[in-house]
């Protein structure tokens, strides 16, 4: 809340240079801001009484949106990517497989690795928790393990995070 939308009849003060002005009357306080044409900005509403401060308000705002758009700038988003393999998946598919998994960790993914299992194969589940311990093995020197393999429906699901550099 800036200026005329302030509802508390005192305010503490903090002037244009961030010092302590102290305890003030509303009305005083709004002649302040406008003897020196900047705003009166409430920062602190839920204090006893509401802490004020003496700014430039469109200035302020400005600041705070670069502020956010540099910090949106920065972050990395981190997407989760998922990889298939089947149960009775060949040397060279599984070895083509592992190298996108190895690429999209090195990019900083995640991977989801699903083993897909068709028909009477979810009988032998254990050949495909055999797939993914290989594949965590394999992969150790680039990724953690986020969640160990688990059985959901048909599909065994394993999720690998990159290690930190």
């Amino acid at each position: 809340m800036i200026n005329e939308e302030i509802r508390a009849k005192e305010v503490r003060l903090v002037g244009a240079e961030g010092e302590q002005i102290g305890i003030k009357p509303l009305r005083e306080a709004l002649q302040m801001a406008a003897d020196l044409n900047l705003d009166l900005v409430n920062v602190a509403p839920q204090a006893k009484p509401p802490v004020c401060r003496i700014m430039d308000y469109g200035k302020f705002r400005y600041e705070q949106q670069k502020k956010e758009k540099e910090a949106r700038k920065n972050q990395k988003i981190v997407d989760i990517k998922e990889v298939w393999f089947r149960a009775n998946i060949d040397e060279h598919d599984y070895q083509t497989k592992l190298r996108n998994v190895v690429k999209f960790l090195k990019e900083g993914d995640k991977v989801k690795c699903s083993v897909r299992f068709r028909g009477r194969e979810i009988a032998h589940a254990s050949i495909g928790q055999k797939i993914l311990e290989r594949v965590r093995e394999e992969v150790a020197e680039h990724s953690s393990v986020e969640r160990q393999p688990k059985l959901e429906g048909r599909s065994m699901i394993m999720i690998l995070a990159p290690k930190a550099q």
